[in-house]
């Protein structure tokens, strides 16, 4: 299937239903890396999502007989909701098992487009059993998100839009999560070009083809742990694998509070939503040791409910400094509070929060504890403020905020 004429085929069966994400070139990264950084926005996508591609292809080359017996699919959301929209666009049903840990809005969204959901399983391994055995019962035409190379071609459309845009890109740093989008980029872009590099990421916490390409062959990690839910596979597709082998040039895996500090730095220099997934990309850029070179972040999507929205933001300005909780000792007697108050406010110090607590010793007199949450423009500046309080005569000491 992965053919440059296939290639070329999906790329015009997936315009049917794709909306153009252009490269967004990003001077904030560029000047972070010392490279020329481009964004690859398919969190712009109808579906919030690049699965749309592979789904719409798939499905496009079934016969009709294959799509009247119904579809299925194990998704942790993104390709849950592709197979979903394609479905309907086909007419045909569709029947999605997600593990019970999809975040709600994913869920919601599958089922907007007229799709059966079974939420079944912790993680998509779990969720893909169900959805096999109810495909045996049923008798429903499976879609695999990724280890199928129809897939894996619809994918690889994007590789063919980043090189008409981009023609002397020097790399493209493309999210694994089973592989499918890794296979159809990096095939597709070396059949284009064999010079252009590209380089697959990964979770710390599920870096299953990081582990299958060091043993040579596909290899099942016993658990995963990251908030990369659309990421979190224990195992790799191996229909596709020999072509990772032979397309990809390296992986970087990256941690999650990487994903949290990457979450805080789209929405404020490039005002885009991406979930922890898509934004694997953007925090390996700088794991990368090149300079000088023009590379493309593939922003495999966004969709993320308001409340992991939440708490990202919020860890995200604490891994940045910019909010931070310190403690101090201070006498029980009038005015006290307002002599912090007023050490704090000269140092432009914005406080969130209070916590006065008289009872942190027996003699009162001598000793109660006031922690103080503040904003500050970030580590600098919480060192500034830290000091003054050390010259008025506190002893700040510096708490885990708690929001």
């Amino acid at each position: 299937m992965l053919t440059l004429d296939r290639f070329e085929e999906a790329s015009e069966v997936v315009k049917q239903v794709t909306q153009e994400t252009k490269l967004v070139y990003s001077d904030y990264f560029s000047r972070q890396t010392g490279n020329k950084v481009y964004l690859k926005p398919e969190n712009m996508q109808l579906t919030g999502a690049y699965k749309l591609r592979g789904a719409y292809y798939k499905i496009s080359t079934l016969s009709e007989e294959e799509r009247e017996k119904g579809l299925i699919t194990a998704s942790a959301g993104n390709h849950a909701q592709g197979v979903a929209y394609a479905a309907k666009a086909f007419g045909a049903k569709a029947v999605i098992v997600m593990p019970t840990t999809t975040p709600l809005i994913k869920v919601e969204r599958t089922k907007s487009y007229g799709a059966e959901v079974v939420l079944s399983g912790d993680v998509y391994d779990e969720a893909c059993a169900k959805a096999y055995e109810l495909a045996e019962e049923h008798g429903y035409t499976f879609i695999h998100p990724f280890d199928d190379p129809a897939v894996a071609t619809g994918q690889g459309t994007i590789a063919m839009e980043i090189v008409k845009e981009l023609p002397l890109v020097d790399y493209i740093l493309v999210p694994i999560g089973g592989g499918g989008l890794a296979t159809g980029v990096s095939t597709l872009a070396k059949l284009l070009n064999p010079n252009i590099k590209v380089i697959g990421v990964e979770p710390a916490g599920a870096n299953c083809m990081q582990a299958s390409l060091e043993k040579g062959e596909v290899v099942t990690l016993p658990n995963v742990n990251t908030i990369a839910d659309g990421t979190a596979v224990k195992t790799p597709g191996e229909v596709i694998f020999p072509y990772i082998q032979q397309n990809l040039d390296d992986i970087i895996t990256v941690e999650d509070d990487e994903l949290i500090v990457a979450f805080l730095d789209m929405v404020e220099n490039h005002k885009m939503i991406v979930e922890n997934s898509g934004l694997l990309t953007v925090a390996a850029l700088k794991h990368l040791p090149v300079k000088k070179k023009k590379i493309v972040s593939i922003l495999s999507g966004g969709n993320m409910d308001v409340i992991t929205m939440s708490s990202v933001v919020q860890h995200g300005l604490i891994q940045r400094d910019r909010i931070f909780t310190v403690s101090v000792l201070l006498p029980d007697k009038p005015g006290e509070l307002v002599r912090v108050a007023s050490v704090i406010a000269g140092e432009r110090g914005n406080v969130i929060k209070l916590d006065h607590n008289q009872f942190v010793s027996t003699n009162r007199s001598a000793a109660v504890e006031l922690k103080i949450t503040l904003e500050a423009f970030g580590t600098e500046h919480k060192k500034q403020i830290v000091t003054a309080l050390e010259k008025e005569g506190y002893r700040p000491k510096l708490i885990r905020a708690n929001l």
